[in-house]
């Protein structure tokens, strides 16, 4: 079973179909290379959803803050290469330290001002995106065999994902006609879709073509595409150092020509070792990773090379603000209000700026992004 196979071991067993197909394609090995770029906004939304998952602990602690003690042990969790407490005192417009109230020795933390302010507007932001969020959901859901998934499964996947951090209550509250926790025959709690819904059902492939964007030439393709006379392609654009190589670009065009199975259609009958099967693998990894805020996915093994979204989400725009009020450090530490007025043209001023500076001479696939939600303990002393 291929790498990519046992990543969506979840995914891969659909409903029914009946094509089989089967073609020789050549196996291609391809070199990575460098890609300073991509290494940069790796360090970035490290560090931003490190400080989001301690901004998340301190809110859920009933005592409104975290001590040293408690996040001892966190820096593996958080997946920094820094220990935790010198993370955190790197952020002062967004952690406060200070001495505990009944041993001064303990370091005690907690959202500054403007700390709370940003989790305020990150709060109106889900609101807003609560219809998004919903179908994002419904969508991972069906896409499963069982249209359902282990909640210690989906937790991990809480920032790719834009989930709020309290997800699986809100949402299952909120929405009983949509999603239900049940519990599995191992005992583990899982999310499961209450009922299909047709109006997600169609991928994101077939949105982007169904718009018949691109002029009459894919007009015409995608009507054949319908019509069964053609298969439906993946849009690629090579970065410098792929694609280049005769072999390759032959490779990608047979592998094109497969048929194009929906994430969301029944593939049982499709042999597991078969070209075919590949295909609709990729089908899933594209409409996954098309369901993530940032079109990537936190384990290791795919990553895109832009480092511009074409349409950024609502969630991500904020999470560019709130990266920028932990970049300006003790500069507007005591000054929130005036932050929060001009954060919008800061922001795309500091984006505008970065992507000057970073270079595209090189080209890199990462082997590692996160392991693991972290989950923030608090103590009560």
């Amino acid at each position: 079973m291929s790498s990519k196979t046992k990543f969506l071991a979840s995914f891969t067993k659909f409903p029914l179909h009946n094509l089989q197909q089967y073609r020789t394609i050549a196996k291609v090995r391809l070199k990575w290379v460098k890609n300073r770029s991509l290494d940069h906004i790796i360090d970035v939304q490290t560090d931003l959803k490190a400080a989001c998952l301690i901004k998340d602990a301190i809110i859920r602690s009933p005592t409104g803050y975290l001590t040293s003690k408690s996040l001892l042990d966190s820096q593996k969790l958080l997946g920094l290469t820094v220990p935790t407490m010198r993370f955190i005192r790197r952020y002062p417009s967004l952690f406060e330290e200070y001495p505990h109230p009944k041993y001064p020795s303990l370091a005690c933390f907690k959202l500054t001002q403007l700390g709370k302010m940003m989790q305020e507007m990150e709060m109106k932001v889900f609101e807003e995106c609560e219809g998004d969020i919903v179908e994002r959901l419904c969508r991972v859901l069906m896409m499963t065999k069982n249209k359902m998934l282990p909640l210690q499964s989906l937790h991990p996947l809480k920032w790719d994902l834009g989930l709020p951090d309290d997800f699986d209550r809100s949402l299952v509250k909120k929405y009983p006609d949509h999603f239900r926790v049940v519990k599995e025959i191992n005992g583990l709690n899982c999310l499961k879709l209450v009922c299909w819904r047709d109006e997600f059902s169609v991928s994101m492939l077939q949105k982007m073509n169904d718009k018949n964007i691109g002029g009459d030439n894919s007009v015409s393709g995608y009507r054949d595409f319908k019509r069964g006379k053609a298969a439906l392609e993946f849009p690629m654009s090579f970065p410098r150092g792929y694609g280049a190589q005769k072999k390759v670009k032959a490779w990608m065009d047979e592998f094109q020509k497969l048929p194009y199975i929906s994430p969301y259609e029944d593939s049982r009958c499709i042999d597991p070792d078969s070209e075919l099967m590949e295909k609709r693998v990729v089908g899933v990894l594209h409409e996954f990773l098309g369901l993530t805020i940032y079109k990537k996915t936190k384990r290791n093994y795919l990553r895109l090379s832009e480092r511009r979204l074409v349409d950024p989400h609502p969630l991500a725009r904020h999470r560019d603000k709130l990266y920028y009020v932990m970049r300006t450090g003790l500069i507007y530490r005591n000054k929130a209000a005036d932050m929060l007025t001009h954060l919008n043209n800061l922001v795309d001023n500091v984006e505008d700026n970065a992507d000057e500076e970073e270079s595209d001479e090189e080209i890199e696939a990462g082997d590692e992004y996160y392991d693991s939600e972290a989950e923030i303990g608090s103590d009560e002393d």
